[in-house]
């Protein structure tokens, strides 16, 4: 199974433009819901501004076409059944370098990978990146974060002031 998603970012709307870099302004084409990511690390807590990716449509455009992303910001992609840890991400469309962390349903952080935007205008020809172990969610951020703050397989990650658990949508 491929999870295909894209560039994440801290706007609640996902832009897109019509071609090529001098095309006019950018057209809100998908929503999220945005909500505050703690990340507890051995010796920090550490805060983002999500986008919420809950459905597959979500899951889908992810983070493609954006061109900037703020450094305390992310996108989280929730599932309401656990994915294999063959299930994958990739770069389609994707202009940021980014990190993504794969985190099972207690909130742990069980793998963490690096990807870079894939350069070639055929899906075919972008890279997949498995999780590598199973997974609930998975969160992406900009590439070089989680070194950078000393986020590590095993800390964990928390949705808004709460422990709540990842996977459901909060309404």
């Amino acid at each position: 199974m491929t999870v295909r998603i894209g560039v994440l970012g801290a706007a609640a709307t996902i832009a897109c433009t019509s071609g090529d870099d001098s095309a006019g302004p950018d057209r809100v084409i998908l929503r999220f819901d945005t909500s505050l990511v703690r990340l507890a690390t051995a010796h920090d807590t550490l805060r983002l501004v999500t986008e919420l990716a809950y459905t597959p449509d979500q899951h889908s455009v992810g983070l493609m076409e954006r061109r900037h992303l703020p450094d305390s910001a992310g996108m989280l992609f929730t599932y309401a059944a656990t994915q294999p840890d063959t299930a994958a991400y990739w770069m389609y469309r994707t202009r940021l370098p980014l990190d993504i962390a794969f985190i099972d349903s207690s909130g742990a952080i069980r793998t963490i990978r690096h990807m870079v935007p894939c350069p070639t205008t055929l899906p075919e020809g972008c890279p997949s990146y498995p999780a590598g172990a199973p997974f609930r969610a998975a969160l992406e951020v900009n590439a070089g974060y989680f070194a950078r703050h000393g986020v590590a397989v095993g800390d964990h990650v928390l949705l808004g002031d709460t422990s709540s658990r990842l996977g459901t949508p909060r309404r």
